[in-house]
């Protein structure tokens, strides 16, 4: 089931005066706090603030409030990407208070491309950060709305389009309380990459543009971390209707979404198999045929990198699916030890390559950090909670670089 909690009935309680007024008095704190956090990342200390008035005793007009929000919102986007920790802090608690406010609808659409994909990297983020409680739930259902307006717009900038696609699947994944959540964010990711495998061919265009492989890519895989998530009763239904059309995402010209169609199929597999002891895939030998040529695939019109990944992936994953189809035990995914302090975990099936790569986009070098201290990832991955350790631990697990050449020689 999705992850995150409903908010419990008692906040539901009391009367309608007792509701209203405690409403007002939220919005109200909600709204200094975050007047009072953005002016912290503006670097023009005596601008006025939204809701302070001009000397003469005049309320500053409405448009120019505004703008002044608008220009601060800009600056503390930019600055989550700072140097300073601090400053990153600061930018990040003044966008988590301004979108709660569900004041920044017209905004964020009008934004430019790039500050349209970088708000969505940012919101993945702020999810990431809250957690599944019902802060990250908050987030995720006020501005759910905006990541599939923008992600549905084919006249919206493409890169903007492949980040909302990214942000809607972490965030989901990350927040969503319900089921009604979870279908509707795959049937709109479903919307997105579905013309790279449809069967119609008149609705399969000859030759897709580089920006919509990308997107279809970025929204398959946002699609496949939710299947992880899945009921049994949902993955059963995907299994009928999508199993016998994403192969046909294996002939595109882009080997990311080659690649990523893939992983997909040996995801479905997996799934498959913990949720039919008796699955069966009639068209496994056509499915193996394709995968047996793209995992010793030589052409030399595909560049030499792209060749050897794609051979690499690909014999892993027909591997694995024949694996599946002659019903052999004990036989896994490729494994991947990741070490991160004093730990390590073992990515050892295709759910958890998944769920792992996700969070490694979203946090880039950052994953390392976050698998050591972060709540949320520890509970997903089972690493249970973060260790502790004192001064002399952290000394005696690091090996001077001298010793590690000793060790190695």
């Amino acid at each position: 089931m999705p992850r995150g909690a409903r908010r419990g009935d008692g906040a539901r309680r009391g009367g309608r005066g007792a509701r209203s007024n405690a409403k007002v008095e939220s919005q109200a704190s909600d709204d200094d706090a975050a007047s009072e956090v953005l002016s912290h990342c503006s670097s023009a200390s005596e601008s006025t603030s939204v809701a302070e008035e001009v000397p003469g005793g005049e309320v500053v007009d409405e448009q120019a409030q505004q703008e002044e929000v608008e220009d601060k919102l800009k600056e503390c986007i930019d600055n989550v990407m700072d140097k300073s920790a601090k400053t990153r802090q600061l930018a990040l608690e003044s966008l988590r208070l301004a979108f709660s406010s569900k004041t920044l609808f017209d905004f964020l659409l009008e934004r430019k491309g790039e500050e349209q994909s970088l708000a969505a990297t940012v919101l993945t983020l702020l999810c990431l950060q809250m957690g599944s409680g019902p802060e990250g739930e908050e987030v995720f259902r006020s501005l759910k709305p905006l990541l599939i307006t923008i992600l549905t717009d084919s006249s919206a900038s493409p890169i903007a389009r492949q980040s909302c696609a990214t942000a809607l699947g972490m965030c989901c994944y990350i927040a969503a309380a319900d089921m009604e959540d979870l279908v509707s964010c795959l049937a709109c990711l479903e919307g997105i990459f579905g013309t790279s495998c449809s069967t119609d061919a008149s609705l399969v265009p000859s030759h897709h543009s580089p920006q919509l492989q990308n997107l279809h890519c970025s929204a398959l895989q946002s699609w496949s971390l939710l299947l992880t998530i899945c009921p049994s009763t949902q993955i059963k239904k995907i299994l009928d209707s999508h199993l016998p059309t994403l192969p046909l995402m294996l002939s595109s010209d882009n080997v990311n979404l080659r690649i990523v169609a893939g992983e997909t199929i040996a995801l479905l597999f997996e799934l498959a198999r913990d949720t039919e002891e008796d699955f069966f895939y009639e068209d496994t030998d056509l499915l193996c045929t394709k995968l047996k040529a793209l995992a010793t695939d030589s052409n030399k019109y595909r560049a030499k990198t792209d060749r050897r990944k794609q051979r690499s992936i690909f014999r892993d994953v027909l591997h694995f699916i024949e694996v599946v189809y002659l019903l052999l035990p004990n036989e896994e995914c490729h494994e991947e030890t990741i070490k991160f302090g004093l730990e390590c975990m073992y990515v050892d099936s295709w759910a958890r390559r998944r769920m792992y790569n996700a969070f490694k986009e979203a946090l880039g070098s950052g994953v390392r950090h976050h698998l050591q201290n972060n709540e949320l990832l520890r509970e997903i991955f089972g690493l249970g909670p973060p260790l502790v350790l004192d001064a002399a631990a952290i000394k005696a697990s690091k090996i001077s670089r001298f010793e590690k050449l000793k060790e190695n020689g």
